[in-house]
């Protein structure tokens, strides 16, 4: 391994150094750079293990075609020593966990060991070997190339992680990428070019900063398990209770730790204050902190720290909210880290007026210019049935629809009945209409011998009139994709009372489609009169929209909304696991303890 062998090297630096570089002088040393450079890149064969040990390169090919073109010659070192930029970009990489990445991915504890390497052969007034000073030139280059890839397009294929997931990543030149870097000297600002530009990115990546300043001060309280807690009540736990909703800020502090400041800017989080007494001051009244009953200011907080983790507000302390209280900083950590993930994976931009679906968090919003301005909840689907993750554009909506039943739920559910009876599809407002004929035309039940029909061999389309009764409801907003997944009406309105809404089959029911459809028509001359009078029709009409507007269905598991307030929820389909394992498996996730990201970088 390099780490090791720089390790014996560091411990007789005089003797490896008398032998390699007694005399090199600074020329002769650049050739010898040069040359090394060809040897390792200018072939088709690796680089020898026993200089690279574990470091492999990443973009072998790339970094070959970047040294041939420039002759092999060196852009971080010069005249027997690592140039400035050299040592400006070792301190890029090692602030990489600050976007959630692994400084390791990048090398850097070899590139510090390298920089130690030549400071101790400085020290006795040596000249480093130029074998070394190509292998620092190659990783440091490699770990550019590959912390440029990973802010760009993320550090996996979201495609290889989710059967249902298509992103539009960003794509750029790496090759040309370096070459603008180094010539320009602008390598710093190149690379904060290549950040991921939304705002939610950013709000997410200060609040993964505040969590990791929670961790460590120590992380936050555990509360032991106990009976239900309800707002009024009494319980030991309270004081503990309250030290836990100060670490995050649902609940205000009972001291100033920052001496006038509290929050990011101050540089401290409070620490745990078991046996202190204090006062909270939630406003006008104080209450004691030691106090073992329920006041009106914990139970606020307890009820914001429920609705930032999806939970119903009810300020009850039960088993959900315990779960979610006892989850540590640490897991919280990789929560963010794992989100901030997805974001590398979304186009530069989402457009200045778009839809977004949270398929987590059950909701639906509509921005215009990074801010909302028109929210809803919505159902999405069953476990069984996820909803995809895609982009797409709206370009029209179907007023009264027909629901055409598939032919699974065809098979197992309509087809019994019909059998049974046949006028059960005049009671319940079906219709068939005969294989590749006209919509208007339909076939009489009455005159086909249902003991015979099969499902494969059924005798046309069997679809349900437009109506209240419809489960589609009375209009679909169709942005034309390959799941055919759509936004509908639904007549299911007990739905949207529930806290956890997964009960579609992949398409998305929203709440309130009118005034989704107000929106979108308005400035095409709708009133709300004509939209209602095209959503109680008896037969479909499609309306295009002269403006279509980008649809985004997405999985967000974290993320900080426009007011600053971070928020979690439930991995409802398991795809935090299973990006957490492709992380493991390429050699980026956290390990067999379970470290995150920021404890094996040292941050």
């Amino acid at each position: 391994m390099l780490r090791s062998y720089l390790r014996h090297a560091l411990i007789f630096p005089l003797a490896i150094g008398l032998l390699w570089a007694g005399d090199v002088c600074a020329q002769d040393l650049d050739a010898r750079i040069r040359h090394n450079l060809e040897k390792e890149l200018g072939g088709a064969s690796q680089i020898p293990v026993m200089a690279l040990g574990d470091a492999a390169l990443m973009l072998q090919a790339e970094l070959g075609e970047f040294y041939a073109e420039r002759s092999f010659q060196p852009v971080w070192v010069a005249e027997g020593r690592e140039k400035q930029a050299a040592v400006a970009l070792v301190d890029i990489l090692r602030g990489a966990a600050g976007e959630g990445l692994c400084p390791e991915d990048y090398h850097l504890g070899y590139l510090e060991d390298l920089l130690r390497l030549f400071e101790d052969y400085r020290r006795y007034g040596l000249e480093p070997d130029p074998a070394w000073l190509a292998q620092f030139e190659i990783l440091l280059s490699d770990g550019l190339f590959r912390y440029a890839s990973h802010l760009i397009q993320g550090r996996v294929d979201p495609a290889e992680v989710h059967d249902a997931w298509r992103a539009s990543p960003r794509k750029a030149d790496l090759a040309k990428l370096l070459r603008y870097a180094v010539d320009s000297e602008r390598l710093e600002t190149v690379l904060a070019d290549l950040v991921p530009p939304h705002p939610g990115y950013q709000r997410l990546k200060s609040a993964l900063k505040g969590l990791r300043r929670i961790s460590a001060l120590g992380g936050w309280a555990t509360i032991p398990a106990g009976p239900l807690l309800r707002p009024g009540g009494s319980d030991p736990r309270l004081p503990l209770l309250r030290q836990r909703l100060w670490a995050e800020g649902d609940l205000v502090p009972p001291i100033d730790w920052s001496g006038g400041k509290y929050g990011e800017e101050a540089g401290d989080y409070p620490r745990q204050v078991e046996g202190r007494a204090g006062l909270i001051n939630p406003g006008s009244r104080l209450v004691d902190v030691a106090s073992t009953r329920y006041d009106s200011a914990t139970i606020a907080a307890m009820r914001r720290f429920q609705r930032r983790h999806g939970l119903s507000p009810d300020g009850v302390l039960g088993p959900k909210t315990l779960t979610e209280l006892n989850v540590s900083v640490e897991e919280r950590i990789r929560q963010v880290e794992l989100n901030l993930e997805r974001w590398r994976w979304l186009p530069k931009s989402l457009g200045s007026r778009y839809l977004m679906v949270n398929a987590a968090d059950f909701r639906l919003r509509v921005v215009e210019q990074g801010s909302t301005v028109l929210t809803m909840p919505v159902v999405v689907g069953t476990g069984y049935r996820k909803t995809p993750v895609f982009s797409a554009h709206m370009t029209y909506l179907e007023f009264a629809p027909y629901w055409i039943v598939p032919p699974t739920i065809l098979r197992e559910d309509k087809l019994p009945l019909i059998r049974s009876n046949p006028d059960w599809l005049r009671r319940h407002n079906y219709e068939i209409v005969p294989w590749g004929a006209a919509a208007e035309r339909t076939i009489d039940p009455g005159e086909i011998n249902w003991r015979t029909v099969r499902a494969d061999r059924f005798p046309g389309v069997l679809r349900m009139r437009p109506g209240p009764w419809n489960p589609l409801g009375r209009v679909k907003f169709m942005f034309p994709n390959r799941y055919a997944v759509y936004l509908h009406d639904t007549p299911d309105r007990h739905l949207f009372n529930r806290n956890v809404r997964s009960f579609s089959s992949g398409c998305i029911r929203i709440e309130r489609p009118l005034d989704l459809a107000q929106y979108l028509l308005e400035n095409d001359g709708w009133d709300c009169e004509a939209l209602i009078a095209k959503m109680r029709g008896s037969r479909p009409s499609r309306v295009e929209l002269q403006r279509p507007l980008p649809v985004h269905i997405l999985y967000w598991t974290a993320w900080v909304d426009e007011a600053g307030v971070l928020n979690f929820r439930e991995d409802l389909y398991h795809r935090d696991l299973d990006l957490e394992l492709a992380l493991f498996e390429g050699g980026t996730a956290a390990g067999p303890a379970g470290e995150t990201l920021a404890e094996r970088a040292g941050g």
